[in-house]
């Protein structure tokens, strides 16, 4: 008997990694050659077609841009047979998308699966974050609050001093004046080239060695680490910048009325939630795809918020067979 987390089955965490497989896979066959848009394209086409073998009526709630810009995985699609659990989908076929172009480190193919009218619209702009994982007093964190008064509550709720502390950051022009506030506090910096999603993870992680996240980065990106977040534990508080009135523009029209709305964890993720993803290349989260010949080894993770389980999944792919040899 198949056991429910609300609208949502159980067997669809299994269904959603070997989704996530299937774009990994497609990726990595062109990782390194340079080409972003094959890359992404690629790992897109995979996704939505192990997603439509799926027995859901789903649809992507926050996909790769409006129907305009991009005819595979949309905002607004339908995905799925059409028949089942009512099913809303975050997901980004490849995230970090110019390193897996590069051969470099951190690409991931991520899912987040949620019952309908559960994940927050997010429009396509830059939200700003603030997360840190579990096992510390509510509200610990705060985006009005400085970086000095935000770094010096972690250490006194972990017991420990600030100089302890390590603050994962993007490394991009616009943290300056955020880097520099950290350093003036003692706190140590891990800076990245890209991954917002794994380094929120990566505050939940005992072993990460990473103790808060702090930046500004795609708000994409802002609800699949609240997803994953509300599945193993954690605290997260978001805002959407606006470069440009564009944008603004076109949070109001998805109707978003408080523009200047700081986000929590439950305004982004509601109900019972499952994520899902699986490494394009190696990284401090998972191991990249191994090609040998017409054999692949992929490395993944699911997590549901209802249990708080977290699996590490491990599987070997016959290419030839799976159809995926080629993007």
């Amino acid at each position: 008997m198949m056991t429910q987390l609300g609208g949502i089955n159980r067997n669809l965490a299994l269904e959603a990694v070997r989704a996530t497989e299937a774009a990994a896979i497609a990726s990595s066959s062109v990782m390194g050659r340079g080409d972003e848009e094959l890359a992404d394209k690629s790992a897109a086409k995979a996704l939505r077609d192990a997603l439509n073998g799926m027995y859901i009526d789903g649809r992507v709630v926050i996909g790769e841009g409006d129907q305009e810009d991009t005819p595979i995985l949309y905002t607004g699609e339908k995905v799925g047979m059409g028949k089942g659990a009512q099913i809303d989908f975050a997901l980004e076929p490849l995230e970090c998308i110019t390193s897996a172009a590069k051969g470099g480190p951190n690409a991931l193919s991520i899912v987040a699966m949620a019952e309908r009218e559960k994940l927050f619209h997010a429009p396509p702009v830059y939200m700003n974050k603030i997360a840190v994982g579990g096992g510390l007093p509510d509200g610990i964190i705060d985006l009005d609050a400085t970086s000095e008064d935000n770094l010096r509550a972690i250490a006194d709720a972990k017991g420990c001093q600030v100089a302890d502390l390590v603050v994962c950051v993007l490394e991009r022009p616009r943290h300056e004046a955020i880097i520099s506030d950290i350093r003036e506090t003692g706190a140590r910096i891990k800076l990245i080239p890209d991954g917002d999603v794994s380094a929120v993870i990566a505050t939940s992680q005992p072993d990460s060695g990473i103790d808060v996240y702090i930046g500004i980065g795609g708000a994409l990106e802002g609800v699949l680490g609240a997803v994953a977040l509300k599945c193993i534990g954690g605290q997260f508080q978001g805002r959407l910048v606006f470069r440009k009135p564009e944008e603004r523009k076109i949070a109001l029209e998805m109707g978003i009325d408080d523009l200047d709305k700081k986000y929590s964890l439950d305004d982004l993720v509601q109900g019972n939630v499952m994520f899902a993803a699986t490494g394009v290349t190696d990284g401090a989260l998972l191991q990249g795809v191994q090609r040998v010949g017409t054999k692949a080894q992929t490395h993944s993770l699911v997590m549901n918020s209802q249990s708080g389980t977290v699996r590490f999944v491990e599987a070997y792919h016959d290419l030839e067979r799976s159809g995926v040899m080629e993007a």
